[in-house]
């Protein structure tokens, strides 16, 4: 089969379209015949191997799943002896988490995975951006801050993979929503339920006058000690990017004060509960609330090219690759 292969740990020079073995699979697997897999921020950083404390999961010298990538969509091809939960033919979609190997034409996933049917209606490109922006946001906003009616979320970076469902599915929840972006993405951002937006270059929102109950820092380009001024006294500072410092607020707002620091590994979390956080998305989705934000689509030899317009840091919601048209 066709594949993405990481030769080691760098920029996108180390990403080579290669020949290499399909998958067999377990007893209790099912073979995945990718149309679509999500490349994300995630996947960029993780690629560079940095930071350093990373690689005890994925790798100390080199990538220990040489194929990148985590979520897809496609369809099942073959089944295992010991699998009841789909038949050949079915629609699916879902993630690798720390298995990777997405950027393939075929994938073998546990039947007791991160794997649901795709719901009739929502497409392979667009399922497969479920398991990095709406499923790590909801994850942060419903589970992690446990986001009430009538709070006030600001969403930092609010135009990108995590931002745009963010907005979503805070706005869902209840919350009075401000997203920080850049001016030319406003617009969006307030199509997807934003009440207010802040554009970064003009303003900078942690020395401003407002307060909010929760500041979801998607991008991990402030931090909680710049964000405390701009927090109610119980505020919640939350970020997906893992840095030395928010670790240090996080164990110090632990046992000291009432606003807090906090971070989650989102693809760390078992199976069956990020199940069932996709489905609650799925639910969202099917009262027309959430939708995915595809900013470009490129085919699996294009992946080199899909990395750099990640990593200049400009994209828009989401960046699928097409395996199979």
């Amino acid at each position: 089969m066709r594949a993405i292969t990481a030769i080691g740990y760098g920029t996108a020079e180390v990403l080579k379209l290669q020949r290499v073995p399909k998958p067999s699979i377990k007893p209790n697997e099912v073979l995945v015949k990718i149309e679509a897999a999500s490349f994300t921020r995630a996947d960029v950083m993780m690629l560079t191997g940095k930071p350093y404390l990373s690689r005890l999961f994925v790798g100390v010298t080199q990538p220990k799943h040489p194929i990148p990538g985590t979520g897809f969509a496609g369809v099942v091809a073959e089944t295992g002896s010991e699998v009841a939960q789909f038949k050949i033919g079915d629609a699916v979609f879902g993630e690798t988490t720390l298995g990777f190997s997405t950027h393939a034409e075929f994938v073998a996933v546990p039947q007791e995975g991160v794997i649901l049917p795709l719901p009739s209606g929502l497409s392979p490109s667009e399922a497969a951006t479920w398991c990095d922006g709406p499923l790590t946001s909801i994850n942060f906003l419903q589970e992690l801050a446990d986001i009430r009616p009538g709070q006030r979320v600001l969403i930092n970076g609010a135009s990108g993979s995590l931002g745009t469902a963010a907005v979503q599915i805070a706005r869902y929840l209840g919350a009075e929503v401000t997203g920080v972006c850049s001016a030319r993405n406003a617009g969006l951002v307030l199509s997807l339920g934003a009440h207010h937006v802040i554009d970064y270059a003009q303003t900078d929102f942690t020395q401003s006058d407002e307060a909010y109950d929760i500041i979801y820092d998607t991008v991990g380009k402030s931090s909680f000690t710049a964000c405390r001024k701009a927090l109610t006294p119980s505020g919640q500072y939350l970020s997906p990017v893992m840095k030395g410092r928010l670790l240090w607020d996080m164990l110090w707002t632990g046992i000291n004060g009432k606003q807090k620091a906090k971070f989650a590994a989102s693809g760390l979390k078992k199976a069956p509960e990020l199940r069932t956080l996709l489905q609650t998305l799925i639910a969202i989705w099917q009262e027309g609330k959430l939708r995915a934000i595809i900013d470009r689509q490129y085919p699996l030899e294009r992946a080199a090219e899909a990395h750099k317009h990640i990593a200049a840091g400009h994209k828009k919601g989401n960046v699928v690759l097409i395996i199979q048209e």
